[in-house]
């Protein structure tokens, strides 16, 4: 059964915009578990733009659902998620100038470093994941690290979506659909995970949600903007009902 991991990094945003102590990213990570949501992940940046230190603690001791640690493969969070111990520990690229993660991991140029970091992380009972595009030299190379989890990058698709018109069907979204469908597909035969996340919402979720072996969609900018207006509980219970429906009827029509 597909799974929903939902991203509070944007609660944080909006209280470090008035440095303040609400909202409280613990209160909605309970709030998001109310809702149905199966994972929390908070992006702990290096320059500490929303999430703080004291939350990914925080988070570590009250949440009663897995926990998503995206992070830069630097020592400073590798100690942080060693001692912490996340269920999962993500690895992505990290620019100071970026609104937010902007592509996936390049693993390729950097193999040796980063096996080192997922094994520093399996050795602390990890599970490491690594945020890649969708292109089979890097779910190769995610193997060869020994990484467990591919989050494949969905930006791309999106953005076709969004350009086109919201048409599901039209040529350019169905070009990123299949990217998507042949790298999960090369995830799941190598021995992996396959998840999948960023950019995606209430409009463009299910086609993504019905590719074959996709176990775990990672959302949260869209989940925490229709919070604003229906609560958070809602606009988590919202979602992961379009998810579960996008697979019931992808598995009914195979």
């Amino acid at each position: 059964m597909i799974e929903l991991g939902v991203n509070i990094d944007h609660v944080a945003t909006l209280r470090q915009a008035r440095m303040t102590y609400e909202p409280d990213p613990v209160w909605a990570a309970v709030e998001a578990h109310l809702g149905g949501a199966d994972g929390i992940t908070v992006h702990l940046r290096e320059d500490r733009r929303h999430i703080q230190d004291m939350d990914v603690k925080r988070l570590r001791e009250l949440t009663h659902i897995k926990l998503n640690l995206e992070m830069a493969a630097t020592d400073e969070m590798v100690n942080i998620a060693c001692q912490l111990k996340p269920e999962m520990a993500m690895l992505v690229p990290e620019g100071r100038h970026e609104v937010t993660t902007e592509g996936g991991l390049d693993i390729l140029s950097q193999e040796a470093r980063l096996k080192d970091v997922v094994k520093r992380l399996a050795d602390a009972g990890i599970v490491t994941s690594v945020f890649i595009d969708p292109e089979l030299p890097q779910v190769e190379a995610a193997a060869r690290i020994g990484a467990r989890v591919c989050e494949l990058h969905t930006g791309p698709y999106a953005h076709a979506f969004h350009a086109r018109g919201r048409d599901a069907e039209s040529p350019a979204v169905l070009v990123e659909l299949e990217k998507l469908r042949v790298a999960g597909n090369t995830v799941r035969e190598l021995g992996m995970r396959f998840n999948a996340g960023h950019a995606l919402n209430y409009f463009n979720v299910q086609p993504v949600a019905r590719l074959l072996g996709v176990r775990e969609l990672h959302i949260g900018h869209a989940i925490v903007s229709r919070a604003v207006f229906v609560g958070l509980r809602e606009a988590v219970r919202e979602m992961k009902n379009l998810m579960r429906e996008a697979q019931a009827f992808a598995s009914s029509a195979r």
